[in-house]
């Protein structure tokens, strides 16, 4: 039997029907694996976005912790500073009370401290005048310009208690020390000029400069008595020379005073 021109060209048309649909189908495959490749695209990047905010994130979470770490640190430090500042206000306020009752006391001290400084000033002065006769001129002299210094406003109580002290120390220095010196003296009615040795407050003797007249002072007679020994003539020009340091310090044999008995 004989195929018709209809059934032969069939198999060629359903060819090429296929080819159509395996052309339309791959061609809609590429075009969804493009969506999808381009989807994984966006995806990674979106991921790479999501990352780097993260790490920014990260790195300013560990940049505040260590600035949080830092400002506790001062603050703890802050608080232990302030804890000092705090002892030592409380302290100086201590002290600013201590002071301000000092201050109300200065007054009373004054005026209780003023009088007992004029009655030694009164006591030095008496001493001077019972005491052997040397350097009169200057030790009275001291206790009259201590005197005056009593009387000014412009000196403090510190500085008179201090200047009566220091001419207490010096009148207790002269018992200790050896010492000569010129002076004019009026003997047998003559003006001689003699040198005066005092040996600390024991004995004070006089000589001129030819040693043609030793004396000393005696306290009994309250007045000047010549020494007509020469051995005394001696050791009194050996003082003399020992006290101008001419020679070493040696041992002399004067006569003295008797102490006198305290009533």
């Amino acid at each position: 039997m004989n195929s018709s021109p209809a059934v032969k060209q069939f198999p060629t048309l359903a060819l090429t029907v296929i080819c159509l649909v395996l052309a339309t189908a791959s061609s809609s495959l590429a075009g969804d694996l493009d969506q999808v490749l381009l989807a994984g695209a966006d995806r990674v990047e979106l991921a790479q976005a999501s990352q780097q905010k993260i790490d920014d994130v990260v790195s300013q979470t560990n940049g505040l912790e260590s600035e949080y770490k830092q400002v506790m640190k001062q603050i703890d430090g802050l608080t232990v500073y302030n804890d000092y500042i705090q002892r030592q206000i409380t302290s100086q306020e201590k002290e600013l009370a201590q002071l301000r009752v000092s201050l109300d006391q200065v007054g009373i001290v004054e005026r209780q401290i003023m009088p007992l400084m004029i009655r030694m000033l009164d006591g030095l002065e008496q001493f001077i005048k019972l005491d052997q006769p040397f350097l009169l001129e200057e030790r009275l002299g001291r206790v009259n310009r201590l005197r005056g210094l009593m009387e000014r406003a412009d000196i403090t109580l510190a500085e008179k208690f201090r200047r009566l002290t220091e001419a207490f120390q010096i009148e207790n220095d002269f018992g200790r020390t050896i010492e000569i010196y010129k002076d004019a003296l009026v003997l047998d009615g003559a003006n001689l000029e003699v040198n005066i040795l005092r040996l600390g407050r024991v004995g004070l003797y006089y000589q001129t400069n030819d040693a043609s007249s030793t004396g000393r002072w005696d306290s009994t007679s309250n007045g000047w008595a010549a020494m007509t020994d020469s051995k005394a003539r001696n050791q009194v020009r050996q003082g003399i020379r020992i006290a101008r340091k001419l020679v070493a310090p040696d041992l002399l044999l004067l006569e003295v005073p008797a102490p006198e008995v305290a009533k």
